[in-house]
């Protein structure tokens, strides 16, 4: 009774999201206005936000000047194909990262290096095959072709509208029918694998200004039936993740994923950090204590969604204390908009600031999640 009850209001929450849509551009994860505000960092040189850009702008994967490894016809994470996955990977992180410099920059070389990447893979590529990794794929790479086409559509005068849509093409044609089935199969992933493709979804939802497409990566991300949805992969209880007995690494990842997805629904102008009671707070927090050191968290043995991973006994230490940059962005939100405590998340932010690159994550928190104009 209590499950069919707490389903029942969120499916209410959800309903009560979507009375009238109109989506915010630029909008995946940065608002104009947020634009403006690290354009007015980077000329002002505030610290330690400014400490986090210089990071951003010396990563090769960012200059203007970028050699691209592809395109290529196919790409995979895994199997025949597999030598494409680490060049395929810096391109895209390229684009990506190209259109950030182009927002807070305003030289167009960057705006120009993004575009040329995207063409040149929405003009080549022509499979991603069904191998295992393949949703990995789309979600980890689709989420930053989305960002870097949502950028340069709505702020870049000299895009074309050739180009629009062939980089569109791209995105619904190669990538979204991969997360779609996902999206259709039975659940048999950890928990990480949702919440990427979930992000890249809702992104491609904001771009698209597809409404059927948002409600869903909404509706999954409070009741998918999957181990990545914020109720299957935080204990309400403990803050244990899902992921805890396999490795720090992977929990770390998942918490990535789901906080990227309520960001890029807060600047739409709804609220999934909050969702059963702040629940991606003490799923952060559990991590961050863990990781820095304390051995007196709590740990259950795990009956995942899938019955697939049910025998991590205790909790693991692999990657223990090897932090990925995921930290400022909810830290920005629950403490700084919502004035709530994250004692545990804030030890780690000193210890790792200013964020710096990873090729999975928005990354450079300490720069693009320093502040909030919308």
């Amino acid at each position: 009774m209590k499950k069919v009850i707490l389903v029942l209001v969120l499916s209410c929450c959800i309903q009560a999201l979507f009375a009238q849509r109109k989506f915010v551009h630029p909008g995946v994860l940065h608002t104009q206005k947020d634009f403006d505000h690290l354009k007015e960092i980077v000329q002002k040189k505030t610290s330690p936000a400014y400490d986090s850009y210089l990071l951003l702008k010396g990563n090769l994967r960012a200059s203007a000047d970028y050699k691209m490894f592809g395109p290529f016809k196919v790409i995979s994470r895994d199997g025949e194909f597999a030598y494409t996955k680490t060049k395929m990977e810096t391109d895209f992180s390229a684009a990506y990262l190209n259109s950030i410099m182009w927002m807070v920059t305003k030289d167009a070389a960057h705006a120009k290096k993004a575009i040329q990447i995207l063409v040149a893979y929405a003009d080549t590529l022509t499979l991603i095959p069904e191998t295992n990794d393949a949703p990995l794929l789309a979600g980890l790479e689709g989420f930053k072709i989305v960002y870097a086409a949502e950028v340069l559509k709505y702020t870049y005068k000299d895009i074309t509208a050739q180009q629009i849509d062939k980089i569109t093409k791209l995105i619904t044609g190669l990538f979204l029918p991969v997360l779609d089935k996902f999206y259709a199969a039975k659940p048999y992933t950890n928990g990480n694998w949702g919440g990427i493709a979930t992000k890249t979804y809702m992104a491609a939802a904001i771009y698209l200004n597809n409404e059927t497409m948002y409600k869903k990566a909404v509706d999954f991300y409070y009741n998918g039936n999957d181990n990545g949805n914020i109720k299957n992969y935080i204990s309400g209880t403990t803050g244990q993740i899902q992921e805890s007995g396999r490795d720090q690494g992977h929990s770390q990842l998942g918490l990535g994923a789901l906080a990227t997805v309520c960001e890029e629904a807060w600047k739409q102008g709804d609220d999934l950090y909050s969702a059963l009671d702040n629940r991606l707070l003490k799923g952060y927090e559990y991590v961050a204590r863990y990781n820095l050191g304390d051995d007196n968290v709590p740990f259950n043995t795990w009956t995942d969604i899938s019955g697939r991973y049910c025998t991590w006994t205790t909790i693991s230490t692999i990657g223990r204390g090897k932090f990925i940059p995921v930290y400022q962005l909810v830290y920005h939100h629950y403490v700084n908009r919502k004035g709530l405590k994250m004692p545990y998340v804030e030890k780690v932010i000193e210890k790792i600031s200013p964020e710096n690159f990873d090729r999975d994550q928005p990354a450079f928190g300490t720069f693009l999640f320093a502040t909030d104009a919308r």
